[in-house]
């Protein structure tokens, strides 16, 4: 059975971008933007360039939001979980390993600055957590 959400559309409707920006609450351009990065995300398109999105493409964009926005992903990062991984990998969340720190330790730096790089991170998320609970 398909319920309906609080807009009052079925849960499988298709989304227009304004409904998708708001639902995931990132803007619109950005929404374009990931479409550039990510070749898995493929709105279906209708006259006049009109993108609809199905609920799956919803559930990645929210997957790549997440990993980029909470985690600390780079988009290089993300991609590379993505052709890795495939989109299932963002259904379970970032496997275990897969983190910033990965991705700089992956990065080939020298040890000093990685461990630098390592340090500002550590700050940032404990900025990240002070002003989330603020």
């Amino acid at each position: 059975m398909v319920t309906a959400r609080q807009d009052g559309k079925s849960a499988a409707a298709f989304r227009t971008i304004s409904e998708v920006s708001e639902e995931l609450n990132v803007p619109q351009h950005v929404l374009r933007f990931w479409e550039t990065k990510f070749t898995q995300v493929r709105p279906m398109k209708r006259g006049g360039g009109r993108r609809y999105y199905r609920p799956e493409d919803i559930e990645l964009l929210r997957g790549i939001r997440d990993l980029l926005y909470q985690e600390g992903f780079t988009i290089r990062g993300v991609q590379k979980l993505l052709r890795e991984g495939g989109v299932a990998a963002l259904e379970n969340g970032a496997p275990s390993g897969a983190t910033v720190a990965g991705q700089v330790a992956s990065g080939g730096l020298k040890p000093e600055k990685d461990q630098a790089l390592r340090d500002i991170l550590g700050e940032l998320q404990d900025l990240s957590r002070l002003l989330k609970e603020n």
